[in-house]
């Protein structure tokens, strides 16, 4: 762990995000976690393995009552981490309609698949060789109109253990730097620092500490380096059986150990393993309530937009501790 928080707008690239990986190691690896055939209805992929009993057992976690939610606020200013701000404008100042009551209205909008805005990827979200979750062909089941096969609103609303794996609290420092793997071993070892352990029907959410180093040192482009997974912490997800997968960044270790894919973490899960995923969620309150209750697992609600086709949807999880 290096301490230095260094340059906010070059962060160090790279030398911790190893070691590198193959495609032909990788293709082995997702063979290793591919779930495919698994589940009905398909398009709902891991989500299918939370039960009531699972929703029953996190509603028991409630403690205090104390309510977090995870999703940034809506970005609507230029950024190296938000190429594409969000949209929001006023569509009614109270002068469209009859005087009384006078309405006001506004209009939001956003492109938001990228590095500012908190969402869900649903399993329409990735393809690897040209195949979605599941085998179909992406380009039979995506077109202009939308994803016939994994969309957002196949997801429907999700109750079930979340569990913070709180990186920089187990490191004693404030942040992992761009760039930092996350590797089995401190998924591991994190498990035994907080208390906690992964389990079936589990949601997993992994905090580096992005939000607190741009808030102190400035925005600068993830989609260069950022902390998260190292691709062989996946197969230990897989067989826990974990549902969901999140972060405050997007998951993958940027820049990728894997030659010549983007996104391996987003590739395995999705694709292979059919587990949504949860990019750029604020988890710097979820730490501090998590560090105060001396509980790092907690019922958690994710309930995304109902967007027909939708590859995703912006969203507001959930904490109740």
């Amino acid at each position: 762990m290096n301490d230095d928080p260094g340059d906010a707008t070059t962060p160090p690239a790279g030398a911790r995000n190893g070691p590198a990986v193959s495609r032909q190691e990788f293709d082995a690896l997702f063979e290793r976690v591919r779930a495919w055939g698994r589940w009905e209805p398909a398009g709902r992929g891991a989500w299918n393995r939370v039960t009531a009993g699972h929703v029953r057992r996190a509603a028991a976690l409630v403690r205090s009552g104390t309510v977090v939610p995870m999703a940034r606020p809506w970005d609507t200013a230029p950024a190296p981490d938000n190429s594409r701000p969000a949209l929001h404008y006023m569509s009614d100042l109270g002068d469209v309609e009859p005087p009384e009551p006078s309405a006001y209205k506004d209009f939001v909008g956003a492109d938001y698949h990228g590095k500012g805005v908190s969402h869900l990827d649903a399993l329409s979200h990735i393809a690897y060789r040209g195949r979605l979750y599941d085998g179909g062909a992406a380009r039979e089941l995506t077109g202009a109109g939308g994803a016939r096969f994994g969309s957002v609103s196949a997801l429907g609303t999700l109750v079930t253990k979340g569990v913070l794996l709180d990186l920089p609290a187990v490191l004693g420092s404030p942040w992992l730097e761009p760039g930092q793997a996350v590797h089995a071993r401190d998924v591991v070892a994190a498990e035994r620092a907080l208390g906690v352990r992964i389990d079936e029907g589990d949601a997993v959410l992994l905090r580096v500490g992005r939000f607190r180093r741009r808030a102190e040192l400035g925005a600068w482009d993830p989609g260069t380096a950022s902390a998260g997974l190292h691709v062989d912490a996946v197969p230990l997800l897989a067989e826990r059986g974990i549902a969901l997968l999140g972060g405050d960044g997007d998951n993958d270790v940027r820049p990728s150990p894997v030659e010549g894919l983007h996104s391996p973490v987003h590739t395995l899960a999705i694709a292979a393993m059919g587990v949504p995923l949860l990019d750029n969620l604020d988890l710097e309150a979820l730490s501090a309530a998590c560090a105060g209750a001396g509980c790092h697992e907690f019922l958690l609600v994710v309930a995304p937009l109902n967007v027909p086709g939708g590859t995703g949807s912006p969203v507001n999880p959930v904490a109740v501790l």
